[in-house]
């Protein structure tokens, strides 16, 4: 574990170059939840996270459906959800609802409730769902710890990228989640898993350094800042703490407090392990078709990272026992 590393200087001249001097400012304060909210309540949060690839997200969609061409709200909306005809689906840890607003156009006998704790996001996701005349969705801004929901209320409960940002994961399960759900409810989660605050294994951080060599100068620019990205160490556990205090607090027992409580539908692993730190502030340049066998060289080593390590992101489908 690393308490503070030479990533987590570049990363803070980046995010001055990015995102400015206020949203550094905004991450001296002694509110925890005020740092979390900093870190999400953006409009058009322009980045380079590796996800936006559209050859990234092809791969995801391979993976969990079997088609690059379907996302897993069509998927699951297909499979679980409108062949019960009719039900509620609770979204945590929302943002700006993309995910659930598809799965509202596709499922509208189905109620949909988004919680969250930033507002420019959910207003965000009010204006969608407006101009696509969607009503069969709410927007609640709320913590969900401390928002009183009602038991046995939802057939569905969804966290996308959000599971990772409570603290005791088990517990929270356990005495929040679980008696959400009615009889035989389903659990969906698109997580992130793998180490606590982002501390990986130096074994891991090797392989990726080694990737980065192979990439061509070119695509190794940072995003608006134009820097050089030659080497990777990993975020520090102090930055983590001040920049988002609930990123990946407890990611690493998600995985194991599901399956002690929930019985598997379908699990699949997504991978990230190499491809996350690696793509990241320079994803921007593998949006277009001119990188493509640079990305096909880098899931290369990725696969064959996963072929002995368990793999840091997971889709799951699971059914309360």
């Amino acid at each position: 574990m690393a308490y503070l590393t030479s990533d987590d200087f570049r990363e803070t001249y980046s995010k001055l170059q990015q995102r400015g001097l206020k949203f550094l400012l905004s991450k001296i304060n002694v509110s925890g939840e005020r740092r979390t909210l900093s870190a999400f309540n953006e409009n058009n949060i322009e980045g380079s996270n590796w996800w936006m690839i559209p050859a990234v997200q092809e791969r995801w969609n391979k993976i969990i459906t079997g088609s690059i061409t379907k996302i897993y709200e069509s998927y699951i909306s297909e499979k679980y959800l409108l062949p019960k005809g009719k039900g509620r689906l609770l979204s945590v840890g929302c943002g700006s609802c993309s995910h659930e607003l598809e799965i509202a156009k596709l499922c509208s006998n189905w109620e949909i409730t988004c919680i969250d704790i930033a507002p420019n996001l959910l207003e965000e996701a009010k204006i969608s769902a407006k101009n696509e005349e969607l009503f069969n969705i709410k927007f609640i801004r709320k913590n969900v710890l401390k928002e009183e929901l009602t038991p046995d209320s939802f057939d569905v409960i969804l966290f996308h990228s959000s599971l990772h940002h409570f603290q005791k994961v088990e517990s929270f399960l356990k005495n929040k989640i679980y008696p959400q759900l009615k009889q035989n409810g389903l659990l969906i989660i698109h997580e992130y898993i793998g180490p606590n605050r982002l501390q990986f294994p130096k074994k891991q951080i090797n392989v990726i350094n080694k990737a980065l060599q192979t990439i061509p100068p070119e695509f190794r620019k940072r995003f608006i800042i134009n820097h050089q990205k030659n080497k990777i160490t990993g975020p520090g556990l102090w930055r983590m703490i001040i920049a988002d205090p609930s990123e990946c607090v407890d990611s690493a027992a998600i995985k194991k407090a599901v399956h002690n409580m929930f019985i598997t539908e379908e699990e699949a692993e997504l991978g990230g392990n190499i491809l996350m730190l690696l793509l990241k502030d320079i994803a921007h340049h593998f949006v277009n078709e001119k990188a493509n066998m640079v990305l096909e060289h880098l899931f290369t080593i990725e696969d064959e990272y996963l072929k002995e390590n368990s793999s840091d992101f997971i889709f799951g489908v699971y059914r309360k026992k």
